[in-house]
């Protein structure tokens, strides 16, 4: 019995690492495509309807994300968490209107800073092609990591800390 457990406790930790390899491997060769150039913008109206200036101080994590992608809200929590230690700027790709993701953020207790690229020409900018994607930028704007799916809260705040430096 003990012999079982073993080999099945091995078969499991053995497929959960194929499988982190495997999903970093598409998310690097998915975020190939996204830019590498600076972040570019410097002010923005969130959906709040308040002014959203840069801080020039801190890295900047900024999360693309839609209210209809499934993997989305299963990453929505991580971004909550990051966003009470971190600057976080979210931008909602085609996710309804203002009130429509107001909703959503506050049916599950979501506060981070949002703006609604309602038709979105933002993502364009940004050259999106799936969601999530979420890009890391140091004190100078400078993209450091980008992310294509999910990505954990523990390799959100490892990403965050070292562009901090």
């Amino acid at each position: 019995m003990k012999e079982k457990i073993l080999h099945y406790t091995k078969e499991i930790v053995l497929f959960i690492v194929v499988m982190t390899v495997f999903a970093n491997i598409v998310s690097l060769y998915k975020s190939s495509d996204l830019p590498k150039t600076p972040l570019h913008l410097e002010k923005v109206t969130l959906l709040s309807g308040e002014s959203y200036r840069l801080n020039n101080e801190k890295p900047l994590l900024v999360h693309i994300w839609a209210s209809w992608c499934p993997t989305c809200k299963l990453e929505a929590a991580n971004i909550q968490k990051i966003s009470e230690y971190y600057d976080v700027l979210t931008i909602a790709v085609k996710s309804g209107s203002d009130a429509e993701i107001r909703s959503y953020l506050e049916e599950n207790g979501y506060d981070f800073a949002v703006i609604n690229d309602r038709d979105g020409f933002l993502s364009k900018d940004f050259n999106i092609a799936a969601f999530p994607t979420t890009f890391i930028y140091d004190k100078e704007k400078n993209m450091v990591f980008s992310e294509v799916g999910y990505t954990s809260t523990i390799g959100l705040y490892l990403r965050m800390w070292w562009a901090s430096f």
